[in-house]
C-alpha cells in the first residue's frame, strides 16, 4: 500500500507555549509543531529541560521576526538551593560542593545588590553558546572548560520572595535582559554568600510584553478542537518597537525593496531603538520590519503574505 504523505499547513503567528519540565525546548517546539500539521515553526530562545514556562513558537512569516523576541527582556520566578554547588549550577548535575548553611536574611538582601542592575556575567560552561563551531555544554560533558569573556547584561529586578529557613531554599523574581543566565547568577550568589548554591526550580514568566494569561500547557493544546485562535498575530514579536503606516502606494515600494521618504510628523518613528528599527504597515496591514533614519524609510525584512 502507498504511503501518502501528510501536507502540512501554511500556518503563520505566535503561539505561546507553557513548557513543561523535563522536555527540552526542541522537543517541545516539535510536538507543537505536529499538533498543528504546520509547514515551518521555530522557537525564540531555548528553555533548559528543568524549566518551565513561557516558550513563543512562531509559525511561518512569524519566524522572521523571532529575533526580535530572542533580543527582549525576560522575567523569570527562580528557587535555589543553598548549601549545595553542582557541576551544572541546577538540579541536573552532580553535587560538587556541600557546606552548611548560616545565612540570615540581612546577608541575603546585602548579597542581592550585587546582582542588580549593569552587570558582568561569565556565562556557564553549561550553555548553547559557541567555540569553534561547538556549544559549550559539548565540551563540558567531556571534562574540558573553555576560557569565557564575561558580558555585559542588565538585571532589572531581583526581588527576593522568600526563604525557607528549614530547607535552604531561596525563591526570587528575576527580571533581565537578554543572554542573561539565571542559573550564573544563583552560582554566583552562593559563592558570594560563602555556601553556594544552584537551581532546583525555573520558571520563566513573561518574554517581551506578552501577556502570561495567553499561555497555553500542551496537555491543553492537545485537547483543544480550534487551536489557531490561541495565535497571536505575525507582528507581535516587534510590539515593542515604533510603528509607521504607509499608503498603499509607499508599502508596494518598500515591497519591491526601495528606500521611501516618508512624513515623521504622522508615525512614531522619533522613537530611538536599537538598528532605528519600525514596524511597517500597508494602510493596517503589517508588511515586515525597515530602518527608520530621519525622513528615510529603507525595508529590512518583509513578510510575503
Amino acid at each position: 500500500m502507498m504511503n501518502i504523505k501528510k501536507t502540512r499547513r501554511d500556518l503563520h503567528g505566535v503561539l505561546l507555549l507553557d513548557k513543561p519540565q523535563g522536555m527540552t525546548s526542541n522537543d517541545a517546539l516539535q510536538k507543537v509543531k505536529w499538533l498543528f500539521n504546520a509547514k515551518k515553526a521555530g522557537h525564540t530562545g531555548a528553555l533548559d529541560p528543568l524549566a518551565t514556562g513561557m516558550l513563543p513558537i512562531c509559525f511561518g512569516e512569524a519566524t522572521k521576526f523571532s529575533q526580535y523576541l530572542l533580543d527582549s527582556d525576560k522575567r523569570y520566578q527562580v528557587i535555589a538551593k543553598l548549601g549545595e554547588r553542582t557541576d551544572t549550577s541546577d538540579a541536573d548535575g552532580q553535587i560538587i560542593c556541600s557546606k552548611p548553611v548560616n545565612i540570615t536574611q540581612s546577608q541575603i538582601d546585602e548579597a542581592l545588590t550585587h546582582f542588580r542592575g549593569d552587570i558582568l556575567q561569565v556565562p556557564t560552561m553549561f550553555s548553547a553558546l559557541k567555540h569553534q563551531g561547538k556549544p559549550l555544554y559539548e565540551y563540558a560533558r567531556q571534562g574540558i572548560v573553555i576560557e569565557r569573556e564575561a558580558r555585559p547584561i542588565t538585571v532589572y529586578e531581583n526581588q527576593f520572595i522568600q526563604f525557607d529557613v528549614t530547607n535552604h531554599e531561596l525563591t526570587l523574581e528575576i527580571h533581565c535582559s537578554k543572554g542573561t543566565y539565571i542559573r550564573t547568577i544563583i552560582d554566583d550568589l552562593g559563592e558570594l554568600l560563602g555556601c553556594g548554591a544552584h537551581v532546583i526550580y525555573l520558571r520563566r514568566l513573561q518574554v517581551s510584553n506578552y501577556p502570561i494569561k495567553k499561555m497555553v500547557t500542551l496537555d491543553a493544546l492537545q485537547n483543544l478542537a480550534d487551536k489557531d485562535e490561541l495565535l497571536m498575530p505575525v507582528d507581535s514579536p516587534m510590539n515593542e518597537y515604533p510603528k509607521v503606516i504607509l499608503s498603499e502606494q509607499q508599502g508596494k515600494n518598500i515591497l519591491l525593496g526601495r528606500t521611501i521618504e516618508i512624513d515623521s510628523t504622522i508615525n512614531e518613528v522619533n522613537v530611538s531603538t536599537k538598528e532605528n528599527l519600525v514596524r511597517i504597515y500597508q494602510d493596517q496591514r503589517f508588511i515586515g520590519a525597515g530602518i527608520q533614519t530621519n525622513n528615510k524609510l529603507s525595508p529590512k525584512r518583509l513578510i510575503s503574505l
